[in-house]
C-alpha cells in the first residue's frame, strides 16, 4: 500500500512547533510520509517520526510578522515544493502558514488542512487590523481550505466569523503524550521556589494578559491572603515583561511573584505538579498545551473564559471559569481552592478523567490518520 503523503506548512516555533511534532511523533510512519516547510530561523531542532527517523524538510523566509518579500517568496517556493512533491494533502499549521499554503496551492485541487492555533485577528489591537486579518481568512478559505480546528472553540469562529460551511469546519483537539515524570533526574530549581505556589506558563504578551495576574495576586494581599505565583516561559519573546515587572514593583511583590525564562519541559511538569493550582488569564487561545500538561497532571485550574481555555476547564467540574479581565472573580476562586483542600483534589481527579477522554494523543492520533485518509487526493 503507498503512503499518503502530507506536507506540513507553518513558522516552527511555541505552542505551533510542539502541535507539529506530536502529530509526526506518534502518526503511522508506515502509512503516512511526511515533509515540513518551515522558516529559516525559527526551530534549530530536527523533525523526527515515531521511530526516530528525520523528516525531510525545506527552510524558507517563513515567519510571524508581515513582510512582503520574504511573504512572497515563501509562497513562490511552496508552490514550486508542492508541485515537485506532489502531496495528497497539505496540513498547514498557524495563521501565516495557512496564508502561504493556501496561497501556494491555488491552482491545484489538493486539500489543505488549517489549523490556526488560535486565529490572528484575535491578536489585533485595533479594530482596522481586526478587520484586515478576518477578510484575509475569509478569502483564503476559499482555495480548498478546509479547517482543522484545534479546539472547538476554535471551530466555532470558523463557522460563525470565519464562514466556513459546517462540512469544511472540523475538529482535531490539541492532544498530548500522558506525562510521566523523570524522578532519577534531581530538579535544578523546585529548591528554589516558595513552599507553597500557584503557576501558568506563558510569555508576557497581549494575548497572555499576565499583567492581569498581578492583579489578581495584589487583590488577594490587600485582603490579607498572600499567594505566591510562579510564572514560567518567560522567553526571549516577551514584549509586555517591562510591563509585568513595572506592576510587580508597583505593588511590592518582589517577594510574592517568579519570574522563570525557558527551562528543560521536564523541570516545567515538575513546577506545575507540586504546585496548589494552575492558571490562565489569557485574551485568546487555540487550545492551550500548557493547560493540556496541567489536566494530565492532575492539577485543578482557574482560567478566563477565552477561546481554548473554556473547552479545557469545566466551570465546577475540574476548576473555575471567570469572566474575561475579572480580577475580583479570579481572586475569589483562587482562595477558595487554595483554601479548600477536598473541593481542589476533587477538582484534580476530574482534571485527570477530562484528559484521558479528551486530550490522550494515544487515543486521538487515529482520527487525525482518518481525516487525512478521506481528504487526500489518493483516496478522496
Amino acid at each position: 500500500m503507498n503512503k499518503i503523503k502530507v506536507v506540513h506548512v507553518l513558522n516552527s516555533v511555541g505552542g505551533v512547533d510542539v502541535s507539529l511534532r506530536l502529530i509526526l511523533e506518534n502518526i503511522n510512519p508506515d502509512k503516512f510520509e511526511s515533509i515540513v516547510i518551515h522558516g529559516d530561523s525559527d526551530t534549530k531542532k530536527v523533525f523526527l517520526d515515531k521511530n526516530g527517523n528525520s523528516i525531510k524538510e525545506y527552510k524558507l523566509p517563513i515567519q510571524r510578522e508581515l513582510n512582503f518579500f520574504k511573504d512572497f517568496k515563501s509562497i513562490y517556493s511552496t508552490f514550486k515544493i508542492i508541485k515537485k512533491e506532489k502531496p495528497e494533502i497539505i496540513h498547514a499549521h498557524s495563521a501565516k502558514g495557512g496564508v502561504v499554503a493556501r496561497a501556494a496551492n491555488i491552482f491545484f485541487k489538493t486539500k489543505v488542512f488549517h489549523t490556526p492555533q488560535a486565529y490572528s485577528y484575535l491578536s489585533a489591537e485595533s479594530k482596522l487590523k481586526k478587520r484586515i486579518f478576518l477578510f484575509i481568512e475569509q478569502f483564503f478559505k476559499q482555495f480548498n481550505s478546509v479547517l482543522v480546528a484545534s479546539s472547538e472553540s476554535e471551530r466555532q469562529r470558523g463557522l460563525k466569523e470565519v464562514n466556513y460551511s459546517s462540512k469544511n469546519a472540523l475538529l482535531f483537539n490539541n492532544s498530548i503524550l500522558p506525562i510521566k515524570l523523570n524522578k532519577n533526574n534531581p530538579s535544578q530549581i523546585l529548591d528554589r521556589l516558595f513552599d507553597d505556589y500557584i503557576c501558568t506558563v506563558g510569555r508576557p504578551s497581549f494575548q497572555k494578559n499576565i499583567e492581569m495576574m498581578i492583579e489578581v495576586i495584589h487583590k488577594l494581599k490587600q485582603k490579607n491572603f498572600n499567594v505566591n505565583l510562579v510564572i514560567l516561559g518567560v522567553g526571549e519573546y516577551s514584549p509586555n515583561i517591562e510591563s509585568v515587572k513595572n506592576k510587580i514593583k508597583k505593588y511590592d511583590l518582589e517577594n510574592n511573584v517568579l519570574l522563570i525564562e525557558w527551562i528543560d519541559r521536564n523541570e516545567i511538569f515538575k513546577i506545575i505538579k507540586r504546585s496548589k493550582l494552575y492558571i490562565s488569564t489569557a485574551r485568546y487561545e487555540g487550545l492551550p498545551y500548557s493547560i493540556i500538561e496541567s489536566l494530565s497532571l492532575g492539577k485543578a485550574c482557574v482560567v478566563t473564559n477565552s477561546d481554548g481555555n473554556r473547552d479545557l476547564v469545566e466551570h465546577n467540574f475540574n476548576g473555575f471559569v471567570v469572566d474575561n479581565e475579572d480580577i475580583d472573580q479570579m481572586a475569589e476562586y483562587i482562595q477558595t481552592l487554595y483554601s479548600d483542600d477536598i473541593l481542589r483534589m476533587n477538582f484534580e481527579k476530574k482534571a485527570l478523567q477530562l484528559f484521558e477522554n479528551k486530550f490522550n494523543m494515544i487515543n486521538n492520533i487515529s482520527k487525525l490518520e482518518d481525516l487525512y485518509r478521506t481528504y487526500s487526493t489518493k483516496h478522496g
